[in-house]
């Protein structure tokens, strides 16, 4: 049953040492779901629940920068998402884009409906912003703020070089070519925290015996060709505070779905910021105080 929890598996030695760094005021558990399978949660904090969500190929320690500076005013729960990091794929078809969308939105909200059943406030990166949009969009976990950082599901468009890169997998170029070449390919910030956000995410791509189901899901939700699965008709129906957070050098999501997207969603702001794919990971000093005051229900500026 949910919240019977295991001791977490091994993880990395980059991911390791993180967490250790965020112990005590940091705790990780794996948590088991009704249907079978289980997900991992950081867990900092008391108050006001905040959910973090990272994109494909993450895990919720990506964003060990936020956990300690959030959990100062909130409870935060930072989720892998199914099949990545150290929680297990769900089982289920994965015939369609919307069964791809289940794969990673269903567990999440079987987790939160019983953690977190009070009103929460979600904030998800790429993969995990089309996960926040549904559940606000599912309303069956109460959303009452959403932070979405350039994230999938606002709009049909994805570039090209990104498509071909996911289906490419990621996880199998990142084996092929190892950590100096991949961090060649994919640059990491140049600042000592990007170097730490670098080498961890090569070390989660990189990992032995990864779940080939989270993969799969995701390439439903983005086809080689044509429209990326997405809810541009349904925006007008979250009232729900956004903050849409984008980096103006996106090459992944153009920053034209955001813009779009501001004028869509009935309560939005759009903070663009000199940054790629990850303006949280890149700009954390610009985003952390933008998020904070946004969480708080600030008055915009």
């Amino acid at each position: 049953m949910l919240g019977h929890t295991m001791k977490a598996p091994a993880v990395g030695p980059v991911e390791a040492a993180l967490l250790a760094q965020l112990a005590p005021a940091v705790s990780a558990t794996v948590h088991w779901l009704p249907g079978g399978g289980a997900l991992r949660v950081l867990e900092a904090g008391t108050g006001p629940t905040v959910v973090l969500l990272h994109g494909r190929g993450g895990a919720a320690s990506q964003w060990f920068a936020y956990l300690t500076a959030l959990a100062r005013s909130h409870r935060v729960l930072a989720v892998d998402l199914p099949g990545f990091g150290l929680s297990s794929p769900t089982e289920g078809p994965l015939a369609t884009a919307e069964d791809g969308l289940a794969f990673f939105t269903a567990p999440v909200e079987a987790l939160l409906a019983r953690l977190a059943p009070g009103p929460v406030s979600v904030v998800g990166h790429s993969l995990g912003g089309l996960v926040a949009l549904e559940l606000a969009l599912r309303a069956r976990v109460p959303v009452e703020r959403l932070a979405l950082v350039d994230a999938m599901g606002l709009g049909p468009e994805l570039t090209r070089k990104a498509r071909l890169f996911f289906h490419a997998g990621p996880e199998r170029l990142a084996r092929s070519l190892g950590p100096w070449a991949w961090a060649r390919m994919m640059p990491p910030p140049p600042t000592p925290l990007g170097q730490r956000l670098g080498a961890l995410e090569y070390e989660l791509l990189a990992r032995p015996g990864a779940s080939p189901e989270a993969p799969r899901a995701f390439n439903r939700l983005v086809p080689v060709t044509g429209a990326v699965f997405h809810r541009e008709e349904k925006l007008d129906s979250v009232t729900a505070p956004v903050l849409l957070v984008w980096g103006e050098h996106e090459e992944v999501l153009p920053v034209s779905l955001a813009e779009q997207a501001a004028r869509r969603l009935p309560n939005a702001r759009l903070l663009r910021l000199d940054a790629g794919h990850s303006p949280h990971q890149e700009r954390p000093e610009r985003v952390l105080p933008e998020l904070k005051a946004f969480l708080a229900g600030a008055p915009e500026a």
